[in-house]
């Protein structure tokens, strides 16, 4: 799923200025996962499994997982994404509290997958995606009633809509899913990036409920 947000596009060098540490992830990750598309040693050694690393072996690819991805399309995906929201959300956040938030997300949203699958060998999990998720629920907690847009949906809804969806999707699809996609990554990095967001910058949770409670009374009259 990809999500973008309306916004005035400022110049390249205006969004490194304003967000150089989400640019520096934006670049690495996009320039390991290109290496690791033409480098199987390099992708071997940073893929997360769960088996090994619950056995406290390559424990790096905890963080290494999320610099890779399986194919172009994921990458142009979670990139698209993450450019949306990161480099809007760091000026917000702050600069080394935005790198944290990403580390730690990496991190946390892979925990529940390393314990859920630590006894298959055959388990490997790839990406960006629960960091994405991450920060894009901090930026939630900042603009609950901004517009979103779902690709390939042609209308926008409001984004605390569309955070209660995703959460609800993420748990039903985890439960019931047959597919290759770590939605569990995606539910533990969400709620991770609430989290983190609100240890950072406690006020934001009055900010929230105000930005909420505002828009309800505006649509009652």
């Amino acid at each position: 799923m990809t999500v973008i947000q309306s916004t005035t596009d400022p110049s390249m060098m205006q969004m490194v200025a304003a967000a150089p540490v989400a640019s520096f992830i934006f670049a690495i990750t996009i320039a390991s996962s290109l290496w690791a598309f033409s480098n199987e040693n390099l992708y071997a050694n940073m893929i997360l499994q769960p088996f090994s690393v619950y056995r406290r072996q390559r424990v790096y690819t905890v963080i290494t997982s999320g610099m890779i991805h399986n194919d172009w399309i994921h990458l142009f995906f979670n990139m698209l994404s993450y450019y949306f929201f990161a480099f809007q959300l760091e000026p917000m956040l702050g600069h080394w509290q935005f790198g944290f938030l990403y580390v730690a997300s990496l991190i946390l949203s892979d925990l529940p997958t390393v314990f859920k699958h630590k006894n298959d060998e055959w388990y490997h999990s790839l990406g960006a995606s629960g960091a994405v998720s991450a920060v894009i629920f901090s930026y939630i907690m900042y603009n609950p009633v901004s517009s979103m847009y779902i690709i390939p949906f042609p209308f926008p809804i409001y984004s605390i809509v569309f955070g209660i969806l995703y959460l609800v999707y993420c748990n039903y699809a985890s439960k019931h899913s047959r597919d290759n996609i770590n939605h569990d990554a995606h539910m533990f990095g969400a709620l991770s990036g609430l989290l983190i967001t609100i240890i950072l910058h406690p006020h934001v949770v009055h900010d929230f409920i105000s930005q909420i409670s505002a828009k309800v009374q505006s649509l009652m009259h």
